[in-house]
């Protein structure tokens, strides 16, 4: 890459009022900056429009009715106008070296298509009790585990192109899907083992949703029908 490369971010967000502010700072804050911030509010009826007009930076604003966090992505990534996307969820945040840690890798290997890092979890103080469970059993949850997720992600935008949109109809699990698609078509990935990305364990989000029994099994059910599809020769 001759110059370095164009990023812009796309933050989805439902009744986040509470963090996204939290999460615009992060965005702020690194030490590569992005072209452009677009903030699809996915149907609010909270105060998030308000929180988002007073903070700083090139913010676009987008409010849509209510269709789940896949299709407030995309319309994030048809909205983009740089070279490449992130993806930063309302009630997360990123290290500060984000996106310069992933840009750098672009730099260094011109045909990657896409960039991951590892996460790590946190909690609300309102969940220390559970947060001292789960650390005690050992749980999954709390170690520092690849990021197999938007949260993390840096790609091409022509990549969306490759492999296709997010699927609107997973309200848990799109990810996987996109993810899974990505590798039937043999676009190149890298994950990074940096801890980039820390995702708020709160008792609204989708995040315990995904490590229940049920979003253990949407997971297996998409990656299951992945390898069907492999198998059976199809081409999407």
């Amino acid at each position: 890459m001759a110059t370095d490369p164009t990023i812009s971010c796309v933050v989805p967000v439902y009744n986040g009022a509470a963090y996204i502010k939290d999460a615009l700072d992060s965005i702020a804050a690194q030490t590569f900056g992005v072209m452009e911030t677009i903030v699809v509010d996915d149907g609010s009826t909270d105060e998030t429009a308000t929180v988002v007009s007073e903070s700083s930076g090139p913010i676009t604003y987008v409010h849509q009715e209510n269709a789940g966090p896949a299709a407030a992505r995309n319309t994030g990534i048809e909205l983009a106008q740089a070279e490449f996307i992130a993806f930063l969820d309302a009630d997360d945040i990123w290290h500060p070296d984000k996106l310069a840690k992933q840009a750098a890798r672009f730099q260094a290997r011109p045909e990657l298509e896409y960039c991951l890092t590892y996460k790590r979890n946190f909690w609300e103080p309102s969940l220390k009790n559970d947060e001292a469970r789960l650390r005690r059993e050992g749980h999954i949850i709390t170690k520092d585990v690849p990021g197999y997720v938007m949260q993390t992600m840096l790609a091409r935008k022509a990549t969306f192109d490759t492999v296709g949109l997010l699927d609107p109809s997973l309200r848990i699990g799109e990810d996987t899907d996109w993810i899974a698609r990505a590798e039937y078509r043999g676009v190149m990935r890298e994950l990074l083992t940096d801890v980039l990305v820390f995702r708020r364990l709160h008792e609204r989000n989708l995040s315990y949703e995904c490590h229940s029994e049920r979003g253990y099994q949407d997971r297996a059910e998409i990656i299951l029908r992945h390898v069907i599809r492999q198998r059976s020769g199809e081409n999407n």
